[in-house]
């Protein structure tokens, strides 16, 4: 009896000392572990995401904005019947029942089931009660506006981050910061929130003032739909500026997206066309060679020119008219749109000039608009330029522009000489309600305002009684240049001659401008010539732009055309000889006096 007593209180002397050393071990040894283990256990860190700032037109008109809305979440370790849950929900918001079961399986805390509902499917899900399913509150970027503006909006994605556009370009601005709220939890997963518990509030992010104009947005989107689908182009693009200061009044570019319905569109449908496609411009290059040559005092708008019946040999190479023109003033060579006209005017100025002019232009650099992606075009350097380079460049081929560097230039001539840099971004406002101005910003003076005058009255030719006719408005002075650009075959053996890109870049009113515009249609047939296909675009965007804008009639005495200017003339170059850009011959400087020229 003795040795029982014996036994048993050695062995409960060993069991409470075996528990002894596990107590010890769980809080001593291992109490920073435990404890921590436990924190994790019974508290959940949810993650607040703030809304989104909102973009604003010049006026004020909401373009989009953040709303709060339901997204669906589950706990799979308190779904009993996952495959049936799956095809309740999937009756209610679509989807694959069979992969949400898979997700409602797994051993997890935490699984989206649908994210950002609308109010009437909501209500339907939370209607069904199901166990383990609950409802968070998100926000879902909305553009009140549909299409307008798509390219240069951009679209924020389902986690709102900026993807395209200005919400991916002003991400760090719009997005805003994240917030945390620390819940506790029990033993059957209930959740409870107490300020002891910490945790911080979500910032929303700050807000931009656009220098669209929601109003000239549409009336330039409705003018490039219509000229696009009736020239049978393949897209296009449309910018209006304001020469006064480089702001972007609107930017169109067609095929267009819904951007409440981004995820369902097609890629081709985002490309902003404006700053994204650089193109060679053609003849409404022409302006920056005849720029060049009255900058130097190389010519005279009267002085006058022989276009040798339309052509010229140059090393060995024959580049065509158009249509044959003899001699013809400066004036008439822009115009016509002469390419041996220009030519010899891009001769008269000289190698260094030119190149210097394509420069202060801002072409071969992005302009600096406050939007992703910006192509700078491509224009060879000087030190590189062939034998023909001087001649190709002065009538707009061998070279790429986009239509945003395009509308700049003739904004400089539009405006006095000076070159902005467009914007797009007016003004931010933060959360608190304060406003930082984006202020305008002058690039340089590509020109003279004496220069830019004579470019001004040359191009309101081109419209009066040139190829430009057709950007005509009634009441109103227009100046402008068209354009018909042969597009590279792909193969690189020279120019198609079926493939074409046609523009017409201006403004008005001519002697007091409001609107700097340019259209570009790639690839219209069949008709092609940016006089007949891209001129009467201009002018159905431009004119009830103007009348929107208040802008007053131009003065009754309209500009008198050249002598000798009758009907509207097409304006694509021709080749004879070897079909190529720049030829590789040897180098030789080409600095051939117009006749009659200065």
């Amino acid at each position: 009896m003795k040795g029982r007593l014996i036994l048993v209180l050695v062995a409960a002397g060993l069991w409470t000392a075996a528990v002894g050393v596990r107590l010890y071990a769980l809080q001593v040894v291992g109490h920073e572990e435990y404890l921590a283990r436990a924190a994790r256990q019974q508290r959940l860190v949810v993650e607040l995401e703030p809304p989104r700032g909102a973009f604003y037109d010049a006026r004020g008109r909401e373009l989009a904005v953040s709303v709060e809305v339901d997204s669906a979440w589950a706990d799979p370790r308190q779904v009993a019947d996952p495959a049936a849950a799956a095809r309740a929900i999937a009756e209610v918001v679509g989807g694959d029942p069979a992969a949400l079961a898979a997700r409602l399986a797994e051993d997890r805390e935490f699984v989206w089931v649908a994210r950002q509902l609308d109010r009437g499917d909501a209500e339907r899900l939370a209607s069904l009660a199901l166990s383990g399913v609950g409802f968070l509150k998100e926000y879902k970027r909305y553009y009140p506006m549909g299409q307008l503006a798509a390219q240069v909006l951009g679209y924020a994605g389902i986690d709102q981050q900026g993807l395209a556009g200005l919400e991916h370009a002003a991400d760090e601005l719009v997005a805003g910061r994240q917030g945390t709220k620390t819940l506790r939890r029990d033993a059957r997963r209930g959740t409870a929130a107490s300020p002891l518990f910490g945790g911080s509030e979500p910032r929303p992010g700050s807000s931009l003032h656009l220098t669209l104009d929601a109003t000239i947005q549409h009336l330039a989107e409705r003018a490039l739909a219509e000229g696009v689908e009736s020239s049978g182009a393949e897209s296009g693009s449309l910018v209006l500026l304001d020469p006064r200061n480089g702001a972007v009044l609107a930017m169109a570019s067609y095929p267009t997206v819904d951007l409440n319905r981004f995820p369902e569109s097609s890629p081709g449908t985002w490309r902003n066309r404006a700053i994204l496609d650089a193109y060679e411009p053609g003849s409404t290059f022409k302006m920056v060679t005849a720029a060049a040559a009255l900058e130097a005092n190389r010519v005279d708008p009267s002085d006058v020119f022989d276009c040798e019946m339309g052509g010229i040999t140059l090393a060995g190479v024959r580049i065509r008219d158009h249509k044959p023109f003899g001699r013809l003033t400066l004036t008439e060579v822009i115009a016509r749109s002469s390419n041996v006209g220009a030519i010899k005017v891009g001769l008269a100025a000289g190698e260094e000039r030119l190149a210097a002019a394509i420069s202060a232009f801002g072409f071969g650099r992005p302009t600096g608009v406050e939007l992703p992606g910006e192509s700078g075009g491509e224009v060879r350097p000087v030190e590189r330029w062939w034998p023909l380079t001087k001649a190709y460049f002065s009538f707009g081929q061998g070279l790429t522009v986009t239509p945003l560097q395009l509308a700049n230039s003739f904004a400089a001539v539009a405006n006095g000489g000076t070159l902005w840099r467009p914007r797009v971004i007016a003004a931010v406002e933060s959360p608190e309600g304060e406003v930082r101005v984006a202020p305008a910003e002058a690039l340089g003076r590509p020109v003279s305002a004496a220069t830019a005058r004579q470019l001004e009255r040359m191009i309101e030719a081109v419209v009066a009684g040139g190829t430009g006719r057709r950007a005509g408005i009634a009441g109103y002075r227009v100046a402008g240049k068209t354009g018909t650009a042969q597009k590279a075959d792909p193969g690189g053996g020279g120019y198609s001659a079926t493939r074409f890109v046609a523009s017409f870049v201006g403004f008005a009113p001519a002697r007091d401008p409001r609107l700097v515009g340019v259209v570009v249609l790639d690839e219209p047939w069949p008709r092609y010539h940016g006089g007949e296909v891209a001129a009467p675009v201009f002018a159905a965007a431009v004119e009830p732009a103007l009348v929107y804008l208040g802008v007053p009639p131009s003065a009754p005495d309209e500009p008198e055309a050249p002598d000798g200017l009758d009907a509207p003339v097409p304006d694509e170059p021709r080749f004879e000889g070897p079909e190529v850009a720049l030829p590789v011959l040897a180098r030789a400087e080409l600095e051939l006096p117009p006749a009659g020229g200065a």
